[in-house]
């Protein structure tokens, strides 16, 4: 909810798509050759949706609706969820989004796992929680041998602080770049050949038995 900031009134703050927070994502993608990831609130029935949108500098747009509302703060009462986790390519990687509290559910990332190079995860994500934040995302990375990037929030609102701690996370669990506490722009190279390279290596996900992942009837 990059133009608004995380509110629980989404129907006041959702646009419809092609809204203006849409058109300004599709203007400074193209403008700057950049594909942009953010999140909108927009409109859909019976609730209002928290979606992270894809620009491209094409003026493409895809979308992908948050699974997970966060219901410790009641965000299922005003916010419809999603079913279902997406893969864009994109120039060749293959990026899966994901928004705030689904960092928290390994659940669509090893759904995704095989066909993703980079996790995206935009983020409100607090400071009482910050530690919570840096150890999903390298979780999330060593489970799945994929980056992870998190992209979290700086500053105050509704009470609450946020301390950005946005990072890249590598295949291995590596750091690659952070930032925290102030407004920053983070650069950094990401090879699909460096996740296939990983993945060679230690054929974790090769490994898997889905069929005995159940209980005794």
């Amino acid at each position: 909810m990059f133009a608004t900031g995380f509110s629980m009134d989404g129907h006041r703050i959702a646009q419809p798509e092609g809204g203006p927070s849409e058109m300004f994502l599709r203007e400074r993608a193209s403008t700057l050759g950049f594909h942009l990831l953010a999140g909108v609130a927009e409109t859909a029935e019976p609730l209002p949706q928290n979606r992270a949108l894809l620009v491209s500098p094409d003026g493409r747009v895809r979308r992908y609706t948050k699974i997970h509302p966060f219901s410790f703060a009641g965000e299922e009462r005003v916010m419809g969820s999603g079913g279902e986790v997406v893969t864009w390519d994109v120039e060749g990687l293959r990026v899966t989004p994901l928004v705030c509290y689904d960092l928290r559910f390994p659940e669509p990332f090893r759904l995704a796992a095989e066909e993703t190079d980079l996790y995206a995860v935009i983020a409100n994500w607090p400071e009482r929680r910050r530690h919570h934040w840096s150890l999903l995302l390298r979780a999330r990375a060593v489970e799945n041998l994929s980056y992870v990037a998190g992209v979290n929030r700086v500053g105050e609102g509704d009470g609450l602080r946020y301390l950005g701690d946005s990072a890249l996370v590598g295949p291995w669990g590596e750091t690659i770049v952070s930032a925290a506490e102030q407004e920053t722009v983070l650069v950094a190279e990401i090879s699909p050949e460096t996740v296939a390279e990983a993945r060679r290596k230690f054929p974790v996900l090769s490994d898997r038995r889905p069929a005995s992942y159940r209980r005794p009837s």
